[in-house]
């Protein structure tokens, strides 16, 4: 059952790993197949408040949430393999996976519930520093990397 909290901890590192490098990494460039990230998802959350249209449909057309549920599939397939000795810690990464598709589409269809129960993924998309606050489902890597920048308006008074 140790591979619960290794699963967790793995799964919110490749989080962080995955935002920075890949996805505003590779995907600053326009002809990559991470560009939907940078170049419309996150345009289209600034423009919109928060919110992104492509999340009230389906994942059935070729958009940006699609290409998320494909990512996370495939990160799903990839550890499976690994299934049959460790079962605890694939089980946890496929929650985690669901999770994080269930939460980043919450948040998006709900600017209000983001900035109340992930603010930290509110402040990445619409604070001043987008390349800051990786994390979607938990800060944790983002204070361990030192990475987490609370908006202005959320920082405690001095």
């Amino acid at each position: 059952m140790i591979g619960i909290p290794i699963g967790l901890l793995t799964a919110n590192a490749v989080e962080w790993v995955f935002h920075k490098q890949v996805l505003h990494g590779l995907g600053r460039n326009r002809d990559s197949f991470w560009a939907f990230h940078w170049h419309d998802h996150h345009r289209s959350v600034r423009k919109n408040g928060f919110l992104d249209e492509d999340y009230r449909q389906p994942p059935l057309t070729w958009n940006a949430q699609t290409k998320e549920v494909a990512a996370l599939v495939a990160g799903a397939a990839a550890v499976t393999p690994l299934l049959p000795v460790a079962p605890f810690f694939v089980g946890t990464l496929y929650y985690c996976a669901w999770n994080y598709y269930r939460v980043h589409r919450k948040s998006h269809l709900d600017p209000q519930w983001a900035r109340e129960h992930l603010p930290w993924h509110y402040d990445h998309h619409m604070g001043r520093n987008p390349n800051a606050n990786w994390c979607v489902t938990r800060p944790w890597f983002d204070n361990l990397m030192g990475t987490r920048e609370p908006m202005e308006s959320r920082q405690p008074a001095s």
